[in-house]
C-alpha cells in the first residue's frame, strides 16, 4: 500500500528522473540514518547526496565502474559546502535535486538540495574533480562524458 506522497511519475526508476536541468531522486529517511530520536545525523545528508550524483551519472549513461576499471578515472569531491535548516526524521520521503552550475576540462561543480515536500532542510554546493587512479592527480575528463555533463550544465567555465 503507497500513501499520496509515494506514488512514482510516469517513467520513474530507481536512478530518479530529470526536470529540465535538475535531476530527482526520491531517498526514504530508514532508522539506520537516524538517532534514538527519529532525526537524521548530518553526515547521511552527504551520503544522500552522493547516492544521488551517482544515480544522475546512471541514468545518463555514464558507467563509473567501467570508467574505474577501463579508464583508471575516477570522480572525488574536492570541496563540499553543507547549509543544514532543517532536520529530516524517520520514515520521511525526501527528495535530492542535483543541478550541475558549471563545468571545466577536469571539474564539475554542483548544487544539491535535500528537500521533504518543497521544504528545503540541506543545500550543498560541491565541487567534483576528475582523478587518475594510478596516481591520484587531476586528469581531463573525458570527451565523451563531458559532452553528457555539459548537455545538462547551466554554465561553463573555461577550460
Amino acid at each position: 500500500m503507497t500513501s499520496e506522497g509515494d506514488s512514482q511519475r510516469p517513467g520513474e526508476n530507481s536512478s530518479g528522473w530529470l526536470e529540465g536541468d535538475n535531476h530527482i531522486f526520491p531517498v526514504r529517511v530508514y532508522y539506520e540514518d537516524s538517532d534514538a530520536v527519529g532525526i537524521v545525523y548530518h553526515a547521511n545528508y552527504i551520503k544522500f547526496a552522493e547516492r544521488a550524483r551517482s544515480e544522475l551519472c546512471r541514468l545518463l549513461g555514464i558507467d563509473q565502474r567501467a570508467m574505474r576499471e577501463k579508464d583508471g578515472i575516477v570522480f572525488a569531491v574536492r570541496e563540499l559546502a553543507a547549509d543544514y535548516r532543517a532536520p529530516a526524521r524517520l520514515d520521511d520521503l525526501l527528495q535530492v535535486r542535483s543541478r550541475l552550475t558549471a563545468l571545466s576540462g577536469a571539474s564539475l561543480w554542483a548544487r544539491q538540495i535535500i528537500e521533504r515536500e518543497g521544504s528545503v532542510l540541506v543545500g550543498l554546493d560541491v565541487k567534483l574533480v576528475c582523478l587518475r587512479t594510478a596516481d591520484g592527480r587531476p586528469t581531463r575528463l573525458p570527451a565523451d562524458v563531458r559532452a553528457i555533463f555539459a548537455s545538462i550544465t547551466q554554465n561553463r567555465r573555461n577550460s
